[in-house]
Parts: structure tokens; C-alpha cells; sequence
């Protein structure tokens, strides 16, 4: 396996591009003495011989690291062993080993995504940007959740043969080829009904349709040559999630924002749309969809774009060092002669203007708690098997600040806790974006007849801990 910090195998990845010219050149009869290659370590011919194939085979992983699904995408075949070194690992390290991307491996790196349960992980034995290979197992992620409705162990197996068909498409030897949802639905028709009724009859499995989709040809491969829709409509939604950690003397450690700007378009025609911000300086680590152009970006920090048709994410965001969280939790656990007594509270910390939906707290009991007695005056509590405790709470009410309370009992032997579990904190929030970012308009180069522009805001917890 290459070393990534072999100064020789940067030194040959740099030189590639001049190599392609030689090799191009020579293909092509063509002289360039200007250029003269200097010595290298391995011969031009080697090099070639050696250029990487990229991504060269996805597995499809259950939740019991069972393989349901392998997709070889080049000459050389990965053998299912690395499966088990990967589940094997994934084993005795635990969630450390899980939330790892990017995984060196004795033969391969590996790139892993968790989606669902799924675990989608690709392979490749030669170096390549890793953010291409997890952005690419994402966009198949997205996909298959789009085709299959949601994405479980039971739906992939249902459906192997769409998915078979979606990964053809989406990969070409390595690389990724199309992955753009409208285009991909014109090519492969989604599963339904009717389809799996007639591939019944007819014997015939396949979905792939036999003519180029619309777009193939067009300089905006992301959208068809000429949608029509008796009605034009374009829904804008601004997603969020609220990433904190709050430490044990209640203070913020960490609050940001990860944002994503969400589009649904019926549009008929070739439109061309601008979005603007009131304050978009806040932002962040943008990433935009290959629909937007950069230079009025970078120029006047608008949205300039040709939508794809249907549902897309047209950017994503960040908004980092917010001051503040609109809810608050007060956990405080005590123990002696072998018993904890745990109490927590949960309240509104700033008004939002809208109202805090969903609200729900869950942690993991330690190992050593062998009994727990908990309950809480507002809203209920579970406790699984895997020692799961979960609260959920629903909307605070304004007569009463909910608590959580009870007992744990310790293992015997054992006198007091000393690992405390962290809480982590659910919730969502309808109408408002708690970034701050604000919509200021949607215009259009070319108004549409009858046209529709609706707007929305949401944000959710996502990564919200409170630690002990």
C-alpha cells in the first residue's frame, strides 16, 4: 500500500500532469521541445501503467456487519475479507473507530458513511481526495433514500437489483460519472408497483430505459432539456441543526450552526434564478451544488444558478461561535454507599419567537449501574435493555419547569460513580433559523406564468451534548 508520506510517491503524483502531456503528445504525433522530462525515480512507462483506477469497489454493510450489497467497479477485485478486518475493528474500538472517514487499512483506505444504520464504505488502494470519495458515498446515499423511499436493511435487499442499476450509472471504473437525482430518474425509472408487477410477467428485471436522458447533451447536465408545468412553483426551505457541548459548570463550549439551503423546483422551461441574503457575511464553509456560478459568489455574495429540476440541496453552511442555546440543561448526580440519586432540568434559556417542539434528552447509563428508578413530571421515560435512558419532554410547559429524577443502584462492591454518562439533547424548532441568516429575496432573469415562491425555516438539534 502506498505511504502518504512517501516524499517519492507525492514527487511522482506531482509530475503526473506532465506526464499526461508526453504521453498525449506521443499519441498524437505531436513535438513539444520545450519540454524536456527530468530523471525520476520510476520510468514514464511505469507511471502510466500505474495511474490509480480511483474508487475500486462499495460494499453496503447491515448494523450486524453483514454484507448486503458489493459493487466492483474496476478490473481488480477487493476481496470481502477487508469486511471483516473493518467490522472487526469496528468492534473493540467502538465509536471512536466509527466516527473515522477515512481508514488505513494493511491492503486498502477505506472510506466509510453511516446512514440509517447502513454502513456504505468504499475501497481503493492508491491515494486520492478523500473528500471526493465520501462526498461521492453520500450523493449514493442521498440517492438511494430518494429511489427507495428511506433507507433500511429490508428496502436495500427488496430492491438490489435498482440499486445494481443506480450504482452502474453513478460510477464509471472508478470515478464518479452521474449523480445528479433528475437525470438519474430519467434513465432508471424508481421502483413502484406497477413496475415489479410487470417485470413479474414480462420476466424482464430491468428499469434503465433505452434512450440518453434530456440533459445528456446540454450545457446544464443536472436538468432536462425542456420541463413543462402548468403551474410554476419554486419552495425554498433553510435546514439547520445546532451542534453544542455545554461542560459540567454549565458553560458553552462549543455552539454553531450547520445549515443547508434546500430547493424544490417545478419550473417549466430554462430558468435562471438569483438568491440574495440580508447578511450572508455570517457564513461559513460553503459547499454549492455545480448548478451555482462562482463568480457572483465571490463578487457580490449571491446565488446565481440554472436549477436542477425537483428537489436538490443548493448549498451548505456554517455559522461557528454563536453565544447562545434556547434551551438549557441542568443535570446534577450525586452518590454514596453504593447509590446515585439524579436529578435533571430542563427549560426555555432565551425566547426564539417560535415555539420548541420535539424536545427529548437521552443517555447511556454507565456499566456499573445495575438498577435504575427514574421519572419525571412532565413527559415520559424509557430505559432499554442496552441501558438507554430516554426522556422525552414534547413542548416545555409555562406552569412548571420539567425534572427528571430517581435513583441508580451501583454494582455491588461498588461505593460511588465515576463515570458519568453525557446528555444529549434533542429538539426542533419551526419558522426560524437560529443562524441569524435571513432570505432577502428570489429573483428571476426571465418571470415565469403563474408563478409560486414559498419560503421556510427550520433548525433542529444535531450534535447537542451536555457533558458531566
Amino acid at each position: 500500500m502506498p505511504d502518504i508520506t512517501n516524499p517519492i510517491v507525492n514527487s511522482e503524483i506531482k509530475k503526473l500532469p506532465l506526464t499526461w502531456l508526453e504521453y498525449s503528445s506521443s499519441k498524437l504525433n505531436l513535438k513539444h521541445e520545450q519540454v524536456k522530462p527530468k530523471s525520476r525515480t520510476r520510468t514514464q512507462s511505469q507511471i502510466c501503467a500505474s495511474l490509480p483506477e480511483m474508487l475500486q469497489c462499495i460494499f453496503l454493510l447491515s448494523d450486524s456487519g453483514e454484507v448486503m450489497l458489493e459493487k466492483q467497479l474496476t478490473g481488480h477485485r477487493v476481496d470481502r475479507s477487508i469486511c471483516a478486518w473493518f467490522w472487526d475493528q469496528s468492534i473493540s474500538q467502538g465509536e471512536t473507530f466509527k466516527s473515522l472517514s477515512v481508514i488505513a487499512s494493511p491492503t486498502h483506505y477505506l472510506f466509510q458513511i453511516v446512514r440509517d444504520g447502513i454502513t456504505f464504505l468504499a475501497c481503493s488502494q492508491v491515494e486520492m481526495p478523500p473528500l471526493m470519495a465520501i462526498e461521492f458515498l453520500c450523493r449514493v446515499a442521498d440517492v438511494l433514500s430518494d429511489y427507495l423511499g428511506g433507507l433500511n436493511e429490508d428496502l436495500i435487499k427488496d430492491n438490489f437489483i435498482i440499486v445494481y442499476e443506480l450504482l452502474d450509472e453513478m460510477i464509471d471504473n472508478g470515478f464518479p460519472l452521474t449523480t445528479e437525482p433528475s437525470i438519474l430518474r430519467e434513465m432508471i425509472a424508481p421502483p413502484n408497483l406497477v413496475s415489479k408487477m410487470l417485470s413479474v410477467v414480462t420476466g424482464n428485471a430491468s428499469n434503465v430505459s433505452d434512450t440518453l436522458p434530456s440533459g445528456a447533451g446540454s450545457c446544464v447536465p443536472w436538468r432536462p432539456t425542456d420541463p413543462k408545468y402548468s403551474s410554476n412553483e419554486v419552495y425554498v426551505e433553510l435546514a439547520e441543526e445546532m451542534d453544542a457541548i455545554v461542560n459540567r459548570d454549565g458553560e458553552l463550549v462549543k455552539c454553531e450552526i450547520y445549515g443547508e439551503v434546500q430547493i424544490n423546483s417545478q419550473l417549466s422551461g430554462f430558468p435562471d434564478l438569483t438568491l440574495s441574503f440580508a447578511n450572508p457575511s455570517i457564513l461559513e464553509d460553503m459547499r454549492f451544488h455545480p448548478c451555482v456560478r462562482f463568480r457572483p459568489w465571490e463578487s457580490h455574495q449571491v446565488l446565481s444558478f440554472v436549477p436542477p429540476d425537483g428537489e436538490f440541496k443548493l448549498m451548505s453552511y456554517r455559522v461557528k461561535k454563536l453565544k447562545n442555546t434556547p434551551v438549557y440543561v441542568k443535570p446534577q448526580i450525586t452518590s454514596d454507599s453504593g447509590t446515585c440519586r439524579i436529578s435533571v432540568l430542563v427549560g426555555i434559556r432565551s425566547d426564539p419567537g417560535k415555539a420548541i417542539e420535539s424536545i427529548t434528552l437521552s443517555f447511556q447509563l454507565p456499566h456499573c449501574v445495575s438498577s435504575a428508578d427514574l421519572s419525571s413530571n412532565h413527559g415520559t421515560v424509557t430505559i432499554l435493555s442496552n441501558k438507554t435512558c430516554t426522556w422525552t419532554i414534547g413542548r416545555i410547559p409555562k406552569d412548571k419547569t420539567p425534572c427528571l429524577s430517581g435513583t441508580l443502584t451501583l454494582e455491588t462492591g461498588l461505593g460511588r460513580l465515576y463515570v458519568f454518562p453525557t446528555f444529549k439533547l434533542g429538539f426542533k424548532i419551526m419558522g426560524i433559523a437560529l443562524s441569524g441568516l435571513r432570505i432577502e429575496k428570489l429573483d428571476f432573469q426571465t418571470l415565469p406564468p403563474r408563478l409560486y415562491k414559498g419560503f421556510r425555516a427550520q433548525t433542529r438539534a444535531g450534535e447537542f451534548d451536555v457533558r458531566l
